[in-house]
């Protein structure tokens, strides 16, 4: 009897039922294509359409007139945060009979990953009270405001850059499992791992290159093609039954 059947009965001897590898595999399927749909309306239509770079005076009055549309952002990184615990352990249990503890180990970066994110949402509720808050608005002149607003939203922006690295990791980790796995396509593997290494490069770049401005726009491209790609594959494959499928799509 394996380690895994083991705990198994156990935990149907305790009065639960555990998900079967299939169900689990599914079930973080729908997660993360919720996800991915929260993630791509939280940064790309509100934290990208909202903060204009290198532009103050223009962040701080767009959030102004766009709040409802803001909160709505900080309500789906919040729920963003909240998936990606739940995705962590489902991954684990997709995952376990590959290698537990390293199936561990994936879990772990992303739930580290998850952390910085929850802190990270922390500073657009600080950017959103000093846009709204009558106190701030009569305290600060409106140029402090303007400067506040763009520290705060600049501070989310490097939090969830040091948290993405261990995403990047997290990804790297997965496409390991899914290589040492025999059944998962090594094409889907691959992109997972490109797009892992994408999200450290990113980050690393944002450290090293002081007019990393200059090279945004292919940065971007570096990261959000093969990520794109390889985590909505990725959640297909889940949804079709992750390694209980034997799928090689």
């Amino acid at each position: 009897m394996t380690t895994q059947t083991i705990e198994t009965t156990r935990f149907a001897q305790a009065g639960h039922v555990a998900p079967t590898p299939r169900l689990a595999a599914r079930w973080t399927g729908v997660g993360y294509l919720a996800l991915f749909a929260l993630a791509i309306f939280a940064n790309f239509f509100v934290r990208e359409g909202l903060v204009v770079t290198g532009d103050a005076a223009a962040t701080f009055a767009n959030i102004a007139e766009s709040e409802t549309l803001f909160r709505f952002g900080l309500l789906a990184f919040l729920v963003v945060f909240i998936l990606d615990v739940a995705i962590a352990w489902g991954l684990h249990l997709v995952f376990q009979s590959v290698s537990r503890q390293v199936s561990q180990v994936a879990a772990w970066f992303r739930l580290v990953y998850t952390v910085f994110l929850g802190v990270a949402v922390i500073f657009f509720f600080t950017a959103l009270e000093l846009v709204g808050d009558a106190g701030h608005l009569s305290a600060f002149a409106q140029g402090q405001l303007e400067a506040q607003v763009t520290l705060a939203v600049n501070a989310f922006n490097y939090t969830w850059l040091i948290g993405l690295v261990a995403f990047g990791f997290h990804l790297a980790v997965i496409s390991y499992l899914m290589f040492r796995s025999g059944v998962v396509s090594r094409i889907l593997a691959t992109l997972i791992a490109v797009a892992g290494a994408a999200y450290v490069a990113d980050t690393t770049a944002h450290t090293l290159l002081a007019n990393y401005a200059d090279y945004a726009d292919a940065f971007l491209a570096m990261v959000a093609i093969p990520s794109v790609i390889a985590e909505l594959w990725f959640a297909i494959w889940l949804l079709r039954g992750g390694l209980a499928g034997r799928s090689k799509g």
